[in-house]
C-alpha cells in the first residue's frame, strides 16, 4: 500500500472514511477507471476499511449495558456483550 497516499486516512472521522470508501466502491463498480488507478484506489479502500473497522471496534468497546435492580432501578453498567 502506498503509505504517503493513505496517510491522511488516520485523521479521518468514521463518517469521512465511510463516505470516501463508498465513493471508491462506486468508482470501481462503474468499471471505467484505468487499471493502474483502480489498483491505487483499491489499496486506499483497504486502508479506509481497516480504519473504519478500528473506529467501529473502539466505539463498540465503549458501549455499555445498564443493569437494573429487581425493582427496575439502574444500579450500574456492564459490557454490552458480557461473556
Amino acid at each position: 500500500m502506498d503509505g504517503e497516499t493513505n496517510e491522511d486516512v488516520k485523521a479521518m472521522s468514521f463518517e469521512q472514511a465511510l463516505d470516501a470508501l463508498e465513493k471508491i466502491v462506486d468508482d470501481l463498480e462503474r468499471g471505467d477507471v484505468p487499471l493502474d488507478q483502480s489498483i491505487r484506489i483499491y489499496e486506499r479502500g483497504e486502508a479506509l476499511k481497516v480504519h473504519c473497522d478500528r473506529l467501529l471496534k473502539a466505539a463498540e468497546d465503549k458501549v455499555e449495558k445498564i443493569r437494573l435492580s429487581r425493582d427496575g432501578k439502574p444500579v450500574g453498567t456492564e459490557p454490552l456483550d458480557a461473556e
